[in-house]
């Protein structure tokens, strides 16, 4: 399965969003790719109190240009996050996944929001316009069974065990990690998750920008179900494409059974009345 992460700079108009990714798949076509990912919030500055200003509905004008683009190529597009709007006016942090003909497949809403309040005076609150999802998703390709977090679902280890469990080989992750938490911990969360659900862990970022509201680390990121880094960008605009083979999975599996020797039987609480999940 070949795959293209594009780490796209973020404008300030949805269209130039759409155009630059166009034109970024357009780039990388010649080299085939099976499966196209993007950053989280790509389409939009990632600014918590301008997502109600971009969000659309599924279906709206930005999900049929994804859709369009998709069938285009003839690739499955898990065209990173974007701002949804549902019929009841809640926000959503959401990634579409469309099929080789422009389906949509899978739907994932970011189900932990980024509210964070850090030492050094770095904070930010998605919830103050943002509603969390409340489901995990996976989705089935011709290669394997595939599954979607979104960038703060990661450091929550249940998030990447459930989709492993419900078969998932790898994790596509459009994420924005800011320039506090991504020197510390984007590598490390990537290659931890990798290792806890010995599966392929693939983390798209949007480019850096220091004039936006939000600086994203970069540093898109694909790691093997071993641990290894297999491929890292730096900070700038661009793309890379590897190789994988989902079947690596199973033989990590089978040679180290973390998730078939899990004592699922101790995994709670016990106490003198029973015992607490």
């Amino acid at each position: 399965m070949r795959i293209a992460q594009l780490q796209l700079s973020v404008q300030e108009e949805t269209e130039k969003n759409l155009d630059g990714l166009e034109r970024m798949m357009e780039q990388a076509a010649s080299e085939k790719p099976d499966l196209v990912t993007a950053g989280e919030m790509f389409t939009c500055p990632y600014v918590t109190e301008k997502f109600p200003a971009y969000a659309e509905p599924e279906g709206g004008r930005t999900w049929q240009r994804l859709s369009a683009l998709a069938a285009a190529h003839h690739v499955y597009l898990a065209a990173g996050s974007v701002p949804e709007r549902d019929e009841a006016g809640r926000i959503y942090n959401t990634a579409y996944v469309f099929d080789r003909e422009g389906r949509q497949i899978a739907k994932h809403r970011k189900v932990h929001l980024f509210d964070i309040y850090l030492e050094n005076g770095d904070g930010y609150r998605e919830s103050a316009t943002l509603t969390p999802g409340d489901y995990f998703t996976v989705f089935d390709t011709e290669f394997g069974r595939i599954g979607v977090l979104i960038c703060f679902d990661i450091r929550f280890a249940e998030a990447a065990r459930i989709e492993a469990d419900c078969g998932a080989k790898a994790i596509l992750v459009p994420g924005a990690f800011n320039m506090t938490t991504g020197p510390a911990h984007w590598e490390l969360s990537f290659r931890m998750r990798a290792v806890d659900n010995q599966v392929f862990m693939i983390g798209t970022s949007d480019a850096r920008n220091p004039d936006s509201g939000y600086t994203s680390w970069g540093h898109s990121i694909l790691t093997d179900p071993w641990g290894r880094v297999v491929g890292q960008m730096e900070e700038q605009e661009g793309y890379m494409i590897h190789d994988i083979d989902l079947s690596m999975a199973d033989q990590i599996r089978r040679q180290l059974p973390i998730l078939s020797a899990r004592r699922r039987d101790l995994y709670c609480i016990k106490t003198g009345e029973g015992v607490v999940e």
